[in-house]
Order: C-alpha cells, then structure tokens, then sequence
C-alpha cells in the first residue's frame, strides 16, 4: 500500500465519520480494532504507536510472538476460531474474545478463568447469513445458549459478532448487519443475560461502513488500515 499508515487512519476515522453521520450516531461509539493477523511484530508495534489501541489477532500461534513482546500494551482481542485447547494460551492475555459458539468452549473458558481468578469478556459468534463455511450458532439457538451458559459466572456476554458475506457492493451486507442487531434487541427484551447485551462487533475493511449504520460498535479492520504483508 502506497499510503502511510496514519493516512490510512485519518482516512478510515473520515469514514466512520460520515457513515455515523448518515446513521445518526455519535462516532465515539465505535471502536476501531486494527486486524494486525497478517502483518509482522514490527507493523504490529507501529500500529500501537499510531495510538490505535485495540489489536485483533485469530490464531496463537501467530499471535504469540507478539503477544510476548507487545502484551504490555493496547487491548487485544481474540477475534477467530478459538480451539478448545488453546483456551489455556489467550485466556488473561486477551481481553476479549469475540467467537464464543459452543458449549464446550463456555466450559472451558469458565474452567480457566477460575483457575486463574479472573473473568473474560465474551462475544457470542453468530451465523446471520447462514453460510455453511462460517461458524457461529443459527440466531434461533441463541437464547436457549444463553440459558444454557447463565450459570457460567466467569464468562460476562458483552456483546453478539458476526462476519457478512464478501460483496461486491458492500450494500448487499446490510441484512445480516441489521439481523444481528435485531437479534441484540430481542434477546435484551427477553432479560436472558445479567446485564443487557451492548456490543455489536460486525464489519470488515469490505463493509463497515454498512455495519457501523446498522449499529456496529466494533468494526475489525485489517487491509484497509494496517495493510497485508507479502507472504503472511
């Protein structure tokens, strides 16, 4: 990518920006994570130097080395496919993990955080589009999840994340964006979690102007802002 890295700030703040505008909400209520999973430690140390805080890794293996050297600063959220058996390496490291979609991950999520005494903030992934190739629950199973898990008092449901079919014309997005937070507001009426659920973590470099006018308060962006890097 030719541009800087704070061109590419300044012109995706300029974005979110004006798609709040058209929404009529305020742009302080949507947070940037810089999908830092397919760039080095070096780029992902400049990224938290840029003042972006929030860093968006999917796999701990690639994440790990720059956990290590990085942890100490910014937020870092969990934002794939979280193994079972990883549970041990992300939990107290990542502050979020926004792909809860099983029982069997709740389990050991609260397994851990107890051990450890802390608790963990969580997202629950949801397929909206239906999309064989995705994971998360079909929106229809989430509340008997969230019943199922109530009891799980290490694991806090902040919020609901999905991820919309690659468009072509980011607009064609948009019902998957607006059914999750329909699905949010549903789930609020129906009083299944402590405290009501907030966060909405859906749009990517590809749509997230669409997600931040159907209400995303999170939006994950990595091409656009950070870039790719040749061979990750």
């Amino acid at each position: 990518m030719s541009s800087t890295l704070q061109e590419r700030i300044a012109e995706v703040s300029r974005r979110i920006e004006r798609a709040c505008a058209r929404s009529g909400r305020d742009s302080r209520d949507v947070h940037i994570i810089a999908v830092t999973k397919y760039v080095s430690l070096e780029a992902t140390s400049a990224v938290l130097a840029s003042g972006l805080v929030n860093i968006g890794e999917n796999r701990w293996q690639v994440a790990e080395s720059k956990w290590e050297a990085l942890g100490h600063q910014g937020t870092w959220h969990f934002i794939g496919h979280l193994q079972t058996n990883k549970v041990k390496d992300v939990i107290g490291k990542f502050q979020y993990i926004h792909s809860l979609d099983r029982m069997s991950l709740a389990k050991e999520l609260q397994r851990k955080a107890e051990a450890e005494g802390l608790g963990v903030n969580v997202f629950l992934q949801v397929n909206v589009s239906g999309e064989e190739s995705k994971y998360g629950l079909s929106p229809d199973k989430v509340p008997d999840f969230l019943q199922a898990i109530s009891h799980l008092n290490r694991v806090k449901i902040i919020g609901l994340m999905t991820m919309a079919p690659h468009e072509e014309d980011p607009e064609l997005t948009r019902p998957v964006f607006r059914g999750l937070r329909e699905l949010r507001d549903k789930l609020n009426g129906m009083g299944l979690t402590p405290e009501p659920i907030t966060e909405l973590s859906m749009g990517m470099s590809n749509d997230f102007e669409v997600a931040i006018e159907e209400g995303a308060t999170w939006v994950r962006l990595g091409t656009v802002l950070v870039g790719h890097e040749e061979g990750s």
